[in-house]
């Protein structure tokens, strides 16, 4: 799947033609720069490899700086590969939010976000005593029961239990592109996507 890598800037909602309030996500949509090329006989495979926001050169390693040198370009803090591009592109060029389309749709990958060590209620949507989950007498928010007894004498693998929540890769499809403001490198799409603030996101077609 062809596609961009972006920056979440954060969440808005738009009126369309019927007065009806769309909530929706504006993204940083490239410009992204071509840092390699994969091709059939060097790779295997077929791939456009992207480079995405602008990193000083003094942050970069020496082989990160020579790679992007080849390009033609200044170090990137993202760099992502992608299949699928119909048109040829060439090391050094630029694909820009117009890639998209309105009305299309997209898939949207990114880190979710990490909401630290968290217990079955908001982790797993446990219930509590009002609708008695794992046999519990009458504390609100505890598991409850979680083993058999002297066999298997163990907890099952996969038990929902409490733990660390989020900083996952979540990956949102068909979202649809309400608009795509060119001049600004924005894409805005319907609904949420991934992650906090500033995150890098993916962009499929």
């Amino acid at each position: 799947m062809s596609g961009l890598i972006g920056k979440k800037i954060g969440m808005t909602s738009i009126f369309d033609e019927n007065g009806k309030n769309i909530p929706c996500t504006v993204i940083e949509a490239g410009p992204c720069v071509v840092t390699q090329v994969r091709t059939n006989e060097v790779d295997g495979y077929e791939a456009l490899q992207l480079g995405f926001d602008d990193k000083a050169e003094k942050r970069a390693t020496k082989a990160a700086n020579g790679h992007f040198k080849k390009a033609g370009t200044s170090p990137k803090y993202k760099v992502v590969e992608f299949q699928g591009f119909e048109e040829e592109y060439k090391l050094g060029d630029t694909i820009t939010v117009e890639h998209f389309n309105e009305g299309e749709f997209v898939d949207v990958s990114g880190t979710s976000k990490g909401k630290g060590f968290q217990g079955v209620v908001k982790r797993h949507g446990f219930g509590g005593v009002g609708q008695a989950t794992h046999g519990q007498h009458n504390r609100l928010r505890a598991p409850g029961s979680i083993g058999a007894a002297s066999y298997p004498a163990r907890v099952f693998k996969g038990m929902r239990m409490a733990g660390r929540m989020g900083g996952e890769k979540v990956k949102v499809q068909n979202l649809r592109v309400l608009k795509v403001v060119a001049d600004k490198n924005l894409l805005v799409v319907k609904g949420a996507v991934p992650g906090h603030k500033n995150a890098y996101v993916i962009i499929q077609k």
